[in-house]
């Protein structure tokens, strides 16, 4: 079905708002090609996740770019940056905010004055996010979830839209700090930023040893951003869709009486209910950038891997044998059936 065809459920204004959220993205990421080489996937899972209005976990070597990537796309979606550099001596009130006392000059009074934090941007990087311990990483919860924080008794509102866009470095381990997994689940997805192709590498040092100076333009605004994802929520999701969603959820649960028998052997714990809520985000989000306005199976296995990856636990016998997430992710697409309209009919 063409994005035309959809114009009796959804009507003509949504369609042209449709039109035009293709072709914003469409020059967000020829924008930032002048500054990003490669990592076009990574790049459309970024803009699936902030139109989803859902935050991301960038896990990746030094030296992939994933703090410029980030900066950039702040700067090409004219949104507030802001950069916590996350280390074990870091604090909540050092992200937050904190209140002082302040003296009115004239009459002498002391009152409580609120200092906001780096917290109140629209995009924060939260780099290296694993070498605070878990005090501070605990910081990001509430506003993560209800865009707000509450310092002295007193919630405060984040500037919207608001997306945390967090990074790892996976090489090492000693001196971090595993993020909870209640702190994981939050994440929308988990981007896994690779190697550069050799062409590509070739690019990136050509660029970044030369006197080439990259200035980027601004091609949407952070209104536009919000309407943009009031509007992907209007997208439908079709019956035989949605099953699939909910049966690709739970077999990952190894308690769950239908699960296959490879999961209930490599998986100790399963993806929640927010993962069925993502997939289903990310797949309205996905269908309307390749100009539907309708989910498909497609469409949900697409995004299945950054949504799922950091949901499910392997057992210790998992990974023994060197069976990671992925894997297990790979196989469960495969053991579930893909029902079709006409099947659900």
């Amino acid at each position: 079905m063409k994005p035309t065809e959809a114009v009796s459920v959804t009507g003509n204004t949504d369609i042209q708002q449709a039109q035009q959220l293709v072709e914003a993205c469409r020059k967000v990421t020829a924008e930032l090609g002048h500054l990003i080489v490669g990592q076009q996937e990574v790049v459309e899972q970024l803009l699936i996740a902030i139109l989803a209005r859902g935050h991301c976990l960038l896990e990746g070597v030094p030296g992939l770019a994933k703090t410029l990537m980030v900066r950039g796309l702040s700067q090409v979606m004219k949104l507030s940056f802001r950069r916590i550099q996350f280390t074990p001596d870091l604090m909540p009130a050092d992200i937050m905010g904190t209140e002082v006392i302040s003296e009115d000059p004239a009459s002498g009074h002391r009152t409580m004055t609120f200092l906001p934090g780096p917290l109140f941007g629209q995009m924060i990087l939260a780099d290296e996010i694993n070498r605070t311990p878990p005090k501070t990483q605990s910081a990001l919860l509430e506003a993560m979830q209800e865009h707000s924080v509450t310092i002295g008794g007193k919630t405060y509102p984040l500037p919207e839209p608001f997306f945390v866009l967090a990074t790892q470095n996976p090489i090492e381990q000693e001196g971090t700090y595993p993020l909870p997994e209640a702190q994981r689940d939050r994440f929308l997805f988990h981007v896994k930023v690779a190697y550069p192709q050799r062409e590509q590498e070739r690019e990136i040092v050509a660029r970044t040893t030369s006197t080439l100076d990259i200035h980027l333009t601004p091609v949407i605004t952070g209104p536009e951003i919000m309407a943009c994802q009031a509007l992907v929520r209007k997208v439908p999701v079709p019956d035989h869709v949605m099953d699939f969603v909910l049966d690709l959820v739970r077999c990952t649960r190894p308690h769950e009486a239908d699960a296959p028998a490879f999961v209930k052997e490599l998986v100790e714990w399963g993806a929640g209910p927010r993962a069925s809520q993502f997939l289903v985000l990310a797949g309205k989000v996905r269908a309307v950038l390749r100009g539907r306005f309708h989910v498909t199976l497609d469409d949900i296995a697409a995004v299945a891997l950054p949504i799922l990856r950091h949901r499910i636990i392997p057992t210790f016998n998992a990974e023994a044998e060197g069976v990671n997430a992925d894997a297990i992710i790979e196989r469960v697409l495969k053991a579930v059936p893909r029902g079709t309209p006409a099947q659900v009919l």
